[in-house]
């Protein structure tokens, strides 16, 4: 995850981003109906079971929209929830509650379905030395977010951005024109600007491997697609030299056999981008 300052700044522009995207010009419907002077009040229903996040942000925008609106926090973020459960209630102006409604629910629905999916890989792990990473398999726009629910959910963030370290890949590889020629390259570009990046390169098979290890740049070497049997083989091969992730198809099936290989870190672009929203509503009373 970025800095704290760097993540405060990545919160504040999804927030003004996404009021400006829903609200346009103006909340009509309610400006039409209710008057500008209405008070009352509403609280957040659970309608599902699972762990809930994005409270703390629900409150950064029910903030942004109106400073004046009261919230009140009834259930933290990363506890279980189930059907009946009251994770909020807000009061203030009809209006401004309203105008933040989507925005909140939105965000939080998503949130939370990504930190019930962490949690749940986090379990399976459980016992192991392995840590589960995100990616940036994110949607566009939103990555603080669905980086900010996975940490609620007890996994581990990767890189934030392409700036957070170095990761060389098959593409980079490929177009370097091979493993020592791009790690090579790499090296000589963080000395010329004055960067201190860890450096990941992905391997192929065994071979490029231990061409990694013989160039003995890398911080850590992320296996890719390999099988079961490869991995193990991997992990020897690569001992106490440097970190090892592993990544590729590796679902809620298989994860524990890759992560009792010895493996470092799993990887998996799944805790973002394949989950099902969890069933929230915002209700007045």
């Amino acid at each position: 995850m970025k800095n704290p300052a760097t993540f405060k700044n990545e919160i504040e522009n999804i927030i003004a981003n996404a009021i400006r995207e829903d609200v346009g010009s103006g909340d009509h419907s309610s400006m039409a109906c209710i008057p500008t002077k209405a008070f009352g009040k509403a609280r957040l229903l659970v309608k599902d079971k699972g762990v809930l996040a994005g409270v703390k942000f629900a409150e950064k925008v029910f903030s942004y929209v109106d400073p004046k609106l009261h919230f009140v926090v009834k259930i933290k973020d990363g506890a279980h929830v189930k059907y009946g459960n009251i994770a909020f209630e807000v009061m203030g102006s009809k209006q401004s509650i309203l105008k933040a409604e989507r925005v909140v629910l939105n965000a939080m629905q998503r949130m939370s379905a990504i930190a019930t999916k962490t949690e749940k890989f986090v379990g399976i792990l459980e016992g192991t030395k392995t840590k589960i990473l995100d990616t940036r398999k994110t949607t566009p726009g939103i990555r603080a977010l669905e980086k900010w629910a996975v940490s609620i959910g007890g996994g581990t963030n990767h890189r934030f951005a392409l700036d957070d370290m170095i990761m060389l890949k098959d593409n980079h590889i490929d177009f370097a024109g091979s493993i020592t020629n791009a790690l090579e390259q790499t090296v000589a570009y963080l000395k010329s600007n004055k960067l201190d990046l860890k450096i990941i390169v992905e391997a192929r098979d065994l071979d490029e491997i231990q061409e990694i290890l013989n160039h003995g740049g890398a911080q850590r070497i992320l296996i890719d697609n390999f099988g079961i049997h490869e991995t193990k083989m991997a992990v020897k091969l690569i001992g106490h030299h440097c970190e090892i992730e592993s990544s590729g198809g590796i679902n809620e099936e298989t994860l524990r056999h890759y992560a009792e290989c010895g493996v470092d870190y799993i990887s998996s672009g799944a805790l973002t981008h394949s989950v099902h929203n969890l069933d929230l509503s915002l209700k007045a009373f």
